[in-house]
């Protein structure tokens, strides 16, 4: 039987590079080594192992179920590395780097100011923001690929292991052109906005698990007509008259002359902005900072 404990941890760096770049040269470019040294530690860790962890062929790498599971392991380990390092080189160097995580929604509707105001404070601090969904998000939190995310909330994939707080609350809201016009002014149901088709954000976000709850706490089933990663992408095909987009209302600074907010017979219940971290682990100076920005005492 292998000796397990004897696996130098630059073998598991070279796994970490070879499955996050799908590339044995590009991880090879990454490690300033060989790509015949990066394809023998990876056969040496498989070796050690007894696993295979890729699938190579002529054209890509990819991992198998194997693989995949030690990349959930070694991830999170790779990147507290690389903070830790950060950490030690900002004591000698202002406040280091600050890495968010949020939707490209939460990013231009919300975020810019804040981040405009801590560029102003801190001019010498490289800023950078990874857009993803608020589901995402955590996963990216979760793996030390960020320091803090803001995100929309309830968000069912946030958990103990992350503190969180709300910053901003905000309304969903159901918006059609005039194509739709017989609509204006009219009181709706849940069940007759089935009617009609719906724009909508995609499964993959929280607010389609949203959307969904809320039709299904009525026994309706929703079938969106069209589901996007973009709510701007989802406001212009509104209005063409595709159909009925919900977006939340931040995105909306000035209602458009085109467009008109639907009325609902019940109140869509108000949703948050969430602001997370990890706080088992240390955050950066600058993500202390910016923290505070957000949330001021």
């Amino acid at each position: 039987m292998n000796n397990k404990t004897d696996i130098n941890f630059e073998l598991y760096k070279v796994f970490y590079y070879v499955a996050t770049t799908l590339s044995f040269s590009e991880a090879a470019g990454k490690l300033f080594i060989s790509q015949s040294a990066v394809s023998q530690s990876i056969k040496t860790l498989e070796k050690k192992l007894n696993q295979t962890l890729f699938i190579r062929s002529t054209k890509k790498v990819r991992l198998t179920p194997e693989g995949e599971i030690l990349l959930r392991h070694i991830e999170p380990a790779v990147q507290l590395i690389v903070r830790g390092e950060s950490q030690l080189l900002e004591a000698s160097s202002g406040i280091g780097q600050l890495r968010i995580g949020a939707s490209d929604t939460i990013c231009r509707y919300f975020l810019v100011p804040y981040l405009e105001q801590f560029h102003k404070a801190f001019p010498g601090t490289h800023i950078k923001v990874t857009n993803a969904t608020s589901i995402r998000c955590v996963e990216l939190l979760r793996s030390g690929q960020v320091d803090l995310i803001v995100v929309n909330f309830p968000n069912s994939h946030l958990d103990s292991m992350f503190t969180s707080t709300t910053i901003h609350d905000f309304q969903d809201v159901f918006i059609a052109d005039e194509t739709f016009k017989e609509l204006r002014g009219r009181k709706m149901s849940y069940q007759e906005l089935l009617k009609y088709p719906i724009l909508m954000l995609d499964k993959n976000s929280t607010t389609s698990e949203y959307l969904h709850a809320l039709f299904q706490q009525h026994q309706l089933d929703l079938v969106p007509e069209v589901e996007l990663s973009s709510n701007d992408l989802l406001i212009d095909l509104a209005r063409i008259g595709l159909g009925i987009a919900f977006i939340p209302d931040y995105c909306l600074t000035k209602m458009p002359e085109d467009l008109f907010l639907l009325e609902m017979k019940e109140d869509l219940p108000k949703r948050k902005l969430a602001l997370a971290y990890n706080s088992h682990v240390p955050v950066s100076k600058a993500a202390v900072e910016f923290i505070h920005l957000l949330q001021p005492v």
